[in-house]
């Protein structure tokens, strides 16, 4: 099967081309609708020589590709719906049809308000059937090398029962747009195998990697949730999309979406249930945020330095081990608020009127200035804005334990503040953690922007107040 970044890179040059072509249209048709407008071909060939409009061809398209990529079209390169993609590029054509119409029409309107909207409906076709001419004819091509058996998505079946067989079949039988190749089962221990070879799932990281699998389907011989789930987690760390059948599994399948229809349904546990084009507008927010608030709060930090370096001995910074998306270990940055022999006996929370907080750190932890630093975090990838709270390993696995649903949390990268933190506020216990994390399942949940300003928003009023520890 050809690789992601090969079939990315058709797509990108299949809408450069077709932005281009449509944008030599609109301004044949924008020359055309002139007043003063002949029909000949050397005038119309005049028009689209003169400077500003070789100028306007040039950069317009490249804009367009900007706006794809915020759509999230070019996320997921295989497995794409003829139909959730021409919705896709009607939204994005509408966006771009409101933009030409502003930077480079509102000295061209008519004076007739119909002719104007004639105008931009003319614009939204040309542009939404030459994207759309393009990414079918792409789309059907990869459709095509599926059916014919050329592309096989490389998959790996963890389970080995009678149930795992069957299902495995159906993948392989499927009339799905997205064949599959079972390259192996690997048994689970304490199930039945039914006599049938497996490999150990001790070596599934090094068999992943020399068969170059691209997905992991867990198809345990009983439905037990937490089984599934604690499977989920050890597989996490693998970065393989995690998938499983619809009937495995009914507390995961509300908040996580369906990804075929038509073949054998999977419910995909790596990725969250936000759509592609938000979760790109979410990561272009948190950079964007990010920067300008590392430049326009520098004095702050830099106050806020000086304070922590003369209140208490020991580094301005404090950092620290946490597990971020996917499982993927990362050194987290705060102000430090302790002592530098806080945990000198070990790991442990903070708790109320703690004797390990110094007084600056008293007055940060309230106001959560000690985060600050986080912003760093977010611009290197290894955290978001919002998204739920990152814990040490060392208490991620005291609370899995009580709450095997928490492996869902890695579906996404985790935040500076959170749904959880928000309601909840920092926790001083285990069980605390806990039910902490059940207000972040709620957010995995129910993820949008919308829900990502309202959080943010709380999270102000919350410092203003301050009402944190």
């Amino acid at each position: 099967m050809a690789s992601k970044k090969t079939e990315r890179a058709k797509l990108v040059l299949t809408d450069w081309i077709t932005a281009n072509i449509s944008f030599v249209l609109f301004n044949i048709l924008r020359c055309l609708v002139q007043p003063e407008a002949s029909h000949s071909l050397q005038y119309v060939a005049d028009y689209l020589t003169q400077p500003k409009i070789c100028a306007e061809q040039a950069f317009i398209p490249v804009l367009l590709l900007g706006l794809y990529l915020l759509s999230g079209f070019y996320n997921r390169p295989f497995g794409k719906s003829r139909f959730g993609e021409l919705l896709n590029t009607a939204a994005v054509s509408c966006v771009s049809t409101i933009l030409i119409h502003f930077c480079l029409l509102t000295n061209d309107q008519a004076a007739d308000i119909e002719e104007n909207i004639l105008q931009l409906l003319m614009i939204f076709l040309i542009f939404f059937v030459g994207t759309a001419t393009g990414r079918l004819i792409m789309i059907n091509k990869q459709i095509r090398h599926f059916k014919k058996r050329e592309w096989l998505y490389s998959t790996v079946v963890v389970g080995n029962s009678p149930k795992a067989r069957r299902m495995a079949r159906k993948l392989e039988n499927s009339k799905s747009t997205m064949g599959h190749c079972i390259e192996g089962f690997f048994s689970i221990p304490g199930e039945h195998d039914a006599d049938h070879e497996a490999w150990d799932l001790d070596d599934i990281e090094e068999i992943c990697r020399s068969r170059a699998v691209d997905q992991i389907v867990l198809a345990p011989e009983k439905s037990e949730e937490d089984k599934v789930l604690e499977l989920a987690y050890r597989l996490f760390p693998l970065g393989i999309p995690i998938k499983l059948t619809p009937e495995t599994m009914n507390f995961m399948t509300s908040s996580i979406k369906l990804r075929d229809i038509y073949g054998q349904p999977l419910v995909d546990l790596t990725h969250s249930s936000m759509g592609e084009s938000e979760l790109n507008i979410k990561r272009a927010f948190d950079v964007t945020a990010s920067i300008l608030t590392l430049i326009a709060l520098s004095p702050v930090y830099l106050a806020l330095a000086l304070w922590v370096k003369l209140d208490s001995p020991g580094p301005v910074f404090y950092r620290q081990e946490r597990i971020g998306l996917h499982q993927k270990p990362f050194d987290i940055i705060k102000f430090r608020t302790m002592r530098t022999d806080a945990e000198a006996e070990g790991p442990q929370l903070c708790g109320d009127n703690d004797p390990r907080v110094t007084a600056a750190g008293r007055i940060m932890r309230k106001y959560r200035l000690d985060e600050l630093p986080q912003f760093y975090n977010v611009l290197k990838g290894d955290m978001s804005i919002v998204g739920p709270r990152p814990e040490r390993q060392f208490y991620i696995s005291r609370i899995m334990r009580k709450a095997p649903y928490y492996t869902l949390l890695y579906q996404t990268r985790p935040g500076i503040t959170s749904w959880g933190m928000v309601q909840y506020g920092y926790a001083s216990t285990v069980d605390e953690m806990v039910e902490r994390s059940k207000f972040d399942m709620l957010y995995i949940s129910n993820m949008s922007i919308l829900v990502d300003l309202k959080i943010m928003l709380y999270t102000v009023l919350t410092i203003l107040e301050g009402r944190g520890k």
